[in-house]
Formats: C-alpha cells, structure tokens, sequence
C-alpha cells in the first residue's frame, strides 16, 4: 500500500511539474540592453551602433530560450540562449555584410547583383535569406543553393 501511495504521489507531482512547465513555456519577458547575452550585447554595438532599441525580450520555451531586439526603424534580430545571432531582418536596408558568410555573398553579388540581402537566418545545417526582390534563397551547410522561392 505504502508504495502504491509513493507512485501516485510521485506522478501527481510529475504532473504538476508538467503542468507548470506548459504555463510557462511561450512566455516572453521584457528585459534590458544590458540583460543580453554578452555575445548579443557587442554584435549590436559592433554591427548595429547607431540603431536605438525599441524592445528587447527574452522567449522562454520548454527546453530552450531566445532573445528578440527590435530597433525603433523596424530592424529585428533574434540571438539563441548563448548569444549567437539566429536571424537578422532589415527593413530599411541590407544585412550587414561583415555577418555574411562569403560564399552566400559571392553568389548573390554575381547572381542578383542588383538586389541587397534584407533578410538572413541560420538555423541547424543550413542558412536562409530574403532579397529586395522578396526571392529566398536557402543553402546547406556547405554554401549550395538547395532552394529558392520567389
């Protein structure tokens, strides 16, 4: 009987603890300039010293967290728990180059050379970007095109 009790105990809590897990995931938290990420902190100063913050939020999900800085022109970027960027969007001009791989800016310059990366995401294995033409253009791990939509 006593191990029963212990077993229905232990899965109420376990339940509880779930429970509570689903309540918080999804949540976002306001936060400031200076609660980034270190990493996060100097890619804005280095790459974006001019643009003033309109807000900065932590995600928090079940297993993981994520930071969203949205500039007062419209610009957002999105860094993972350790501070990497995950996903840069300019709406009033190109990505800077200096955060693009080489091989993905020798292709656009010599194939679209007339449009400017607006937008550019890297997620596991491969990155994504978005041209002033609304073309997007995906590429494995190794720089290939693999997919392009427009």
């Amino acid at each position: 009987m006593e191990f029963k009790m212990k077993k229905v105990i232990t899965a109420l809590l376990l339940s509880i603890i779930c429970f509570c897990s689903v309540l918080y995931a999804g949540h976002d938290v306001h936060i400031t300039f200076q609660q980034l990420p270190n990493k996060a902190q100097q890619f804005i100063q280095e790459h974006f010293p001019n643009n003033k913050i309109a807000i900065a939020k932590k995600e928090i999900e079940l297993a993981s967290k994520s930071y969203d800085v949205i500039f007062t022109n419209g610009d957002k970027l999105e860094f993972g728990s350790n501070g990497n960027w995950t996903e840069i969007k300019c709406r009033n001009g190109a990505v800077p180059t200096a955060v693009i791989p080489q091989q993905i800016l020798n292709y656009v310059n010599s194939t679209y050379p007339d449009n400017l990366i607006i937008e550019i995401e890297r997620k596991r294995g491969y990155y994504e970007i978005k041209l002033s033409n609304r073309a997007e253009i995906k590429f494995d791990r190794r720089f290939n095109v693999i997919d392009i939509d427009f």
